[in-house]
């Protein structure tokens, strides 16, 4: 069954915007006055035929009238608020969403305070343990790499201008499938003057000397990862006047923030050069989003595939909106990224429950699971854990878990959901046990910090304390 569809604030922002009463509004859609004022409230959900009718009247696709932006400053907020540090009992999830919903910039300006004060409460601890080792030198928060999250989290993790950009180069340079790396160093050399040489050294992945025009990558690396870092180059010295563009436009409150971003957009694409988006959304409709199969074809890494579904986001051509995560052994999300509703912890670890953690125990399976989070939505979650080889024997490889996953509607175009009981029981994970709602998981390790909780001394349970 689909989930129904409240669009009430952007209906009413698109009908202000145009200076219409509700009345004139109500004609122009054909509803009742009444009926109109309810749909704004969010008291009452859209059929598809007046979503139809509102994108044709308001002259908008459908993106502009998607509330999923609002899902994920409730559950941002949701998080902010539960914050020890915010003092006092946090509101309820019913006074969020209408903050939410009547304020939204309130919202996010409250989101930035509280990103501010935790940057300066990461700092003064970091200044007390400097102080305590002698330590001259103070590391720097890791807010500005929040921020940046939050960047592409809020474009659904599409940048439109450097997607089309990379694109249009991807076919300048004539990129077909499967011949990536002759095609880039062929580019880099002719028309870039960019010399390609490989080293030895074990933890390079790539080096550029602008003095020299020599552009190092590790030998030790496999070709795919040789091919994407070819593939930043390119981007760095083609792409260069869009990403700046995106930078101005996104006003970071530090430069240390912009120049995390600058690496990420390159990053992206680098990405999106490898996997011109037509090509590949039309690949992975075929293959029905088959991982291994879209590695084949366009000759990247799994997590080169992993990360470019989850940015399938293109106005007019979308593809199946996914989330993606990796994580590192001790649970760190050292990338995410999505598309979806799904929400990750900004805060503390991740659920215990999400098969994403299984993959480090079977890195040569794919685990595939049917998840529900609390809020009543499903997601068929896929996992896969990867090595990656140092080269040398005295030096440890990395290892991480990747982690894909989409609603369960969109059940029907992913390989890995056949046989998967779609109508059938699920497993209950959540963001973090910090601001889980679930009163009954045996995986809790402690009270969400909403809920008052008590101290069972004379009855001892999996969970040593009971919510209120």
């Amino acid at each position: 069954m689909r989930e129904k569809l409240f669009i009430g604030p952007r209906l009413r922002l698109l009908r202000q915007a145009r200076a219409w009463t509700l009345e004139t509004c109500a004609i122009r859609l054909g509803l009742s006055p009444s009926y109109l004022s309810q749909i704004e409230a969010n008291q009452r959900p859209v059929t598809a035929r007046v979503l139809i009718d509102a994108m044709r009247v308001f002259e908008v696709d459908a993106t502009a009238l998607d509330a999923a932006d609002d899902q994920r400053l409730i559950a941002d907020l949701r998080e902010a608020v539960a914050d020890p540090v915010s003092g006092g009992d946090p509101p309820g999830l019913g006074e969020i969403k209408q903050v939410v919903t009547n304020a939204p910039q309130f919202a996010r300006t409250y989101l930035a305070l509280h990103r501010a004060y935790r940057q300066l409460d990461e700092r003064l601890k970091q200044t007390e343990e400097a102080v305590s080792l002698d330590e001259r030198v103070v590391a720097s928060a890791l807010l500005p790499y929040e921020e940046v999250r939050d960047f592409f989290h809020y474009k659904d993790n599409y940048v439109h201008a450097l997607d089309v950009a990379a694109e249009a180069l991807a076919g300048e340079l004539g990129l077909e499938e499967g011949d990536g790396e002759r095609t880039l160093e062929r580019h880099l050399a002719q028309r870039l003057g960019v010399t390609v040489e490989r080293s030895r050294e074990f933890d390079l992945l790539r080096r550029f000397e602008p003095e020299t025009g020599r552009l190092l990558l590790g030998a030790a690396q496999p070709a795919a990862t040789r091919s994407f870092q070819m593939a930043y180059q390119i981007a760095a010295m083609t792409l260069a006047d869009v990403v700046e563009a995106e930078l101005k436009a996104a006003s970071f409150r530090s430069e240390s923030a912009a120049r995390v971003c600058r690496t990420g957009l390159l990053n992206y694409a680098a990405g999106a050069l490898l996997l011109p988006y037509g090509r590949f959304r039309e690949a992975a409709r075929r293959e029905r989003h088959d991982v291994e199969q879209l590695s084949l074809i366009f000759q990247t890494s799994l997590e080169q595939v992993f990360h470019r579904l989850s940015t399938l986001q293109r106005p007019g051509a979308r593809g199946v909106p996914f989330y993606f995560v990796r994580l590192d052994r001790a649970g760190n999300i050292t990338k995410r990224h999505s598309a979806t509703r799904f929400q990750f912890a900004r805060f503390g670890g991740t659920c215990p429950m999400w098969n994403v953690h299984d993959a480090f125990s079977r890195p040569d399976a794919w685990m595939v699971q049917l998840a529900e989070m609390p809020d009543g939505l499903r997601y068929v979650c896929v996992a896969k854990g990867v090595v990656k080889s140092s080269g040398a024997y005295l030096q440890a490889d990395r290892r991480y878990a990747l982690g894909l996953g989409c609603e369960a509607q969109y059940a029907d175009q992913l390989v890995y959901a056949d046989g998967l009981d779609l109508t059938g029981p699920s497993a209950p994970i959540g963001v973090s046990c910090r601001i889980c709602e679930r009163t009954d998981c045996a995986q809790r390790a402690f009270p969400p910090v909403d809920r008052a909780f008590e101290v069972l001394e004379n009855d001892r349970r999996w969970v040593p304390f009971s919510l209120k």
